[in-house]
């Protein structure tokens, strides 16, 4: 596997970062994740725009412009083998004597970015459902940074694990009314279907602001399906037709059991069918649509 680091292309074992890197150190950093079809980024901009909005909330400067960013992804697809790839970016604030305060002069900031196969989901998950639980959201309050600090998300996604399921659905009550509502899944944005509408919650400071997420809207809106975007209750959660789970890894998957107990028949609906096929039909058609890479590098 080839690796970006800091500047340079190389194995991931020559990787080498100080063990005062504020990553380490604090979690002091943001990621993205960026799936590639057929060797090209699947909405770059979009990407580099959460991205911003990420190291803005951390207040640490771009270390890259779009332009430059774009160049290092297609260079770094070039030079790994698989035509479906996942990228990896994370950007911490950098190496310095280890004080809570940023430091000051700034340091150079690390930039990491590695590349995996991306393996869509099996047959078997899109024709039966995933199962999933539920549990407290108690993470803090600026889950719209897509902060590598995921200690939380690790243990929230581990108690799926530990139950045999794929997903924990994350639910935080309301402070002023004290009822509940949903925001996402422990690495994953969740729709609610009923009545044939598509619910989604809001994109706040509560939930990540998913690219997936983003698309599925785009689509719906594109085919007259009926949707809403606004907090989702808890009760509306259980009593849902259906529930989708939606990630740039996952794409789109359906939630057939929640908490032991069956979504709807406990198969995959109808919502499901159309949005995963037309999900298929957009990504083929947004890939054919960009331009090929400059020679060499495709």
């Amino acid at each position: 596997m080839t690796i970006y680091l800091n500047g340079q292309y190389m194995p991931i074992e020559d990787a080498k970062i100080s063990v005062l890197d504020r990553g380490f150190i604090f979690g002091d950093g943001v990621y993205e994740v960026i799936p590639v079809y057929s060797r090209r980024a699947f909405r770059l901009p979009e990407h580099l725009r959460r991205l911003q909005h990420s190291l803005d909330g951390i207040k640490l400067a771009n270390p890259h412009g779009d332009g430059e960013w774009t160049t290092i992804v297609n260079e770094l697809v070039a030079r790994n083998a698989a035509q479906d790839q996942y990228l990896y970016l994370h950007i911490t604030r950098g190496a310095a004597k280890r004080d809570h305060a940023f430091p000051n002069p700034p340091v150079t900031p690390t930039v990491f970015m590695m590349s995996s196969p991306l393996l869509t989901p099996p047959a078997e998950l899109l024709q039966n459902g995933i199962a999933c639980i539920t549990a407290p959201d108690n993470r803090w309050l600026r889950c719209d940074i897509k902060s590598i600090a995921l200690l939380p998300n690790v243990l929230l996604r581990q108690m799926a694990v530990e139950a045999g399921c794929t997903e924990t659905i994350l639910i935080r009550p309301e402070s002023m009314s004290g009822d509940a509502f949903l925001t996402e899944g422990a690495a994953s944005n969740i729709f609610v279907v009923r009545n044939g509408k598509l619910l989604a919650p809001p994109k706040d400071n509560l939930m990540l602001p998913g690219i997936t997420y983003d698309v599925i809207l785009e689509i719906a809106a594109a085919n007259g399906i009926p949707h809403q975007v606004r907090k989702v209750a808890v009760s509306e959660v259980f009593a849902a037709d259906e529930l989708l789970l939606t990630s740039s890894t996952k794409e789109v998957l359906p939630i057939t059991q929640l908490d032991g107990k069956p979504i709807g028949d406990g198969k995959p609906g109808a919502m499901f069918a159309r949005l995963h096929a037309l999900y298929q039909d957009f990504k083929r058609d947004v890939m054919r649509q960009q331009s090929p890479l400059p020679p060499g590098e495709g």
